[in-house]
């Protein structure tokens, strides 16, 4: 067998920025992503937001010396702060106390972030999880495992607990630790965040394309912990495609998944440990299948008359195996958000105008699509999408595929975006479900409509807007982006968060839809989960918990939301 180890303490790695996780005090501590990082929204994007939903005005921000001085002491025993990847400095604690749930940005901006860890573990390698588990135990604390912090649904808050609280933060974990050239297998010690990967796997010649919008930051532990999708998931598969096995630290002991290719030998475990969130173990090993470095990459925008031609054509090619690594379809308001918010002044009335004169109208919709591999394949995957956009009345050519540049070089700056409208007193979440294709045109409408009225009781607009993501041969998932007015304090505003957000789950909590097809479930969505489950499934699951974690200790209210 061809296999090629990379030792996790070469000089070369060390020296190379490249490879090594983004250092979380670069990140900023009360929003996404680098601190060096901003991204602007052009004048016409903002007018086009308000003239939706009114007139905004900026929410205040409290200081980090403020937060700071809130943090109380903390409540780890002496044998748990004397390890030396231990830490119980303020604002360790405080930057690995929230997510990026919008319940997150309010306490961070607010200042109150109500909970903090009493310390977080930064470990080394599988040993020092296992130990930090034994002491864990030893010493009845709560053990909250943290990948990149990305989380959006509260997969990583702590909650008021009379237990003290350990947070075991997985950064140092950050390296390709084998590769087999043979079976394409890479090892990866699981908190290695989306560009390590890449990074480390490119250098070899391969490629993960696991890409999730939070990509900059979030880790191969997370996705496998969450169950997450990315946006080429089309060409290169979901995380349970790529996951292959690896190493599981439970309270129980060390569970090791084999990275057999198929197995018929009863469960299988390595879909049963997927998507636990924490609830059992610390994944700090994983296996994932990875190809060969695609030789030609494109990304193409074209505009169809209307929705049900969109659909029709996203259908028609995932059902006719037409080579693409990504389709996502915008609806119309989108569309039109995408021209006014990625677009320069010149560039918006270039294109709309191109697309006018092309005789297209208010219900044009965009399409997204990626194409990824040799360039044999692809001609091939070109010449079907051309043939069908052709039967569908698309507008094509050089002026679209500006959008297509565009949504390249920004796919992993929108949550940037969110920072730059928090500023301007915009207010801007999302949710996302899957369903079945027969049913794909009345969720959207149900969720659109549950969103747009859910603070009419406030005489409050709500504007949003829904594309297709994901596509699969069954169905699709919708993906759903909402604005609102900040009110005039942080407490008003979460509470109209609240009701959007509850509005939201229920619209897909209806027995035709799932309540997350790439977030995961943390605390926000286990409410809803009955309806998907069932009182039989949610037993089966809090059983399977209970048998890896009897003290319920791992990440306790995630996932499930009562104690098992």
């Amino acid at each position: 067998m061809s296999t090629s180890k990379t030792p996790s303490t070469t000089t070369s790695d060390k020296n190379s920025d490249t490879l090594r996780n983004t250092p979380i005090e670069q990140t900023r501590w009360n929003g996404w992503g680098n601190i060096n990082i901003h991204k602007k929204v052009s004048p016409h994007g903002a007018k086009f937001i308000r003239s939706y939903i009114g007139k905004t005005s900026k929410l205040s921000s409290a200081s980090l010396d403020d937060v700071l001085k809130t943090v109380p002491a903390s409540r780890l025993p002496q044998a748990i702060t004397d390890l030396s990847i231990v830490s119980t400095d303020n604002e360790v604690r405080l930057r690995h106390a929230r997510g990026q749930s919008f319940p997150d940005w309010i306490a961070m901006h607010s200042g109150d972030f109500e909970v903090f860890p009493d310390g977080v573990a930064m470990p080394q390698d599988t040993a020092d999880v296992e130990r930090l588990l034994m002491l864990a135990s030893a010493h009845n604390l709560i053990v909250i495992p943290f990948g990149g912090g990305t989380s959006v649904a509260g997969h990583i808050n702590p909650a008021k607990e009379s237990r003290p609280i350990l947070t075991i933060a997985m950064s140092r974990m950050d390296r390709l630790i084998e590769l087999d050239v043979e079976s394409q297998v890479a090892t990866f010690g699981a908190g290695a965040q989306g560009p390590a990967v890449e990074s480390q796997l490119g250098k070899q010649g391969y490629r993960l394309g696991h890409y999730p919008q939070s990509w900059e930051l979030s880790t191969i532990g997370g996705w496998v912990a969450t169950r997450s999708s990315g946006q080429q998931s089309l060409g290169y598969g979901r995380i349970e495609q790529m996951f292959a096995g690896g190493t599981l630290v439970t309270p129980q002991g060390i569970l090791t998944i084999p990275d057999i290719p198929a197995s018929s030998a009863g469960p299988d475990l390595r879909e049963m440990m997927m998507g636990t969130e924490g609830r059992v173990g610390i994944f700090t090993e994983v296996k994932m299948r990875v190809n060969p470095q695609p030789t030609e990459e494109l990304f193409k925008v074209a505009f169809l008359p209307n929705w049900q031609a969109g659909k029709t054509l996203l259908k028609q090619a995932v059902q006719q195996d037409v080579r693409l690594s990504m389709l996502r379809l915008s609806n119309a308001l989108e569309t039109d958000a995408h021209l006014h918010l990625g677009t320069t002044p010149s560039q918006f009335v270039a294109i709309a105008a191109y697309l006018k004169a092309r005789g297209l109208s208010s219900d044009k919709v965009m399409l997204t699509y990626g194409i990824s591999g040799n360039k044999a394949h692809n001609k091939l995957a070109l010449a079907q999408m051309k043939k069908l956009l052709k039967q569908h009345g698309a507008v094509t050519g050089t002026l679209t595929d500006i959008m297509g540049t565009i949504w390249a070089h920004g796919r992993f700056k929108f949550p940037y975006l969110r920072g730059t409208l928090w500023d301007k007193g915009i207010m801007v979440d999302t949710f996302e479900t899957a369903t079945n294709w027969r049913n794909i045109d009345e969720q959207m409408a149900q969720m659109q409509q549950a969103v747009t009225t859910a603070l009419s009781d406030e005489g409050e607009a709500v504007m949003a807007f829904t594309h297709i993501s994901h596509v699969y041969k069954q169905g699709a998932s919708l993906y759903t982006t909402y604005f609102f007015r900040a009110a005039k304090n942080h407490t008003n505003t979460l509470t109209r968060w609240q009701k959007i957000k509850r509005a939201a789950s229920l619209s897909v909590a209806n027995g035709k839809a799932t309540i997350s097809h790439q977030h995961g479930v943390g605390r926000d969505h286990a409410p809803y989960l009955n309806a998907e489950k069932g009182n039989l499934g949610l037993k089966v699951t809090a059983d399977m918990l209970k048998s890896l974690d009897p003290e319920q200790r791992m990440n306790p209210g995630v996932l499930l939301q009562d104690t098992l």
